[in-house]
């Protein structure tokens, strides 16, 4: 049974061994059936472990928002914007919600979380990538402060047609002393 719009929730950090499951099948069905993910191939419990492993060598968050029985319903995480020091400061994210939980508010209260989160840590600027197309993630965004950064058109190919992957990004205090290297 889904949870109801009232239904309490909470938010953890995700561990691999309880929420892997739950993550891949979320990211398979945004694979499968839309457009906030450019891929064409379901990922693997290989490659979910591999995604696990890359955020806790990189010490990156990977939040969730679970139901009152411990059913993960959504998560969140970020990690390099581009793979060059000089961008060390700046962090892609991503926030993901169980197809049948869209529409309750849970990828604000993931989003809220992921950029305090993200002051705490020092972190300057947040980027996420939204197809052009997923007007609710773009409003979802613009309220959280948020500003359109740029558009790359025609970048992606899924379901018979041209992708535009819109940017927008969030600029943080960021650390108190930035460093070269």
């Amino acid at each position: 049974m889904s949870p109801t719009a009232t239904s309490p929730v909470q938010l953890i950090e995700c561990d691999e061994a309880a929420h892997a499951a739950a993550i891949m099948a979320i990211f398979n069905e945004a694979i499968l059936h839309s457009t906030a993910l450019y891929e064409y191939v379901p990922r693997s419990p290989e490659r979910i472990s591999a995604w696990f492993a890359t955020k806790r060598s990189g010490g990156f968050p990977v939040l969730g928002v679970v139901d009152a029985g411990g059913q993960l319903l959504g998560f969140a995480s970020w990690g390099p914007f581009r793979a060059f020091p000089a961008y060390k400061y700046t962090m892609e994210h991503s926030v993901y919600i169980r197809d049948d939980q869209r529409g309750r508010g849970l990828g604000q209260l993931l989003l809220q979380q992921l950029i305090a989160r993200a002051e705490d840590e020092g972190v300057h600027v947040l980027v996420g990538c939204i197809d052009a197309d997923n007007a609710a993630s773009i409003r979802l965004h613009q309220r959280l402060g948020f500003v359109h950064a740029g558009t790359f058109p025609q970048v992606g190919f899924k379901f018979g047609r041209w992708l535009d992957a819109a940017f927008y990004q969030r600029s943080l205090a960021g650390p108190a002393q930035p460093q070269d290297g």
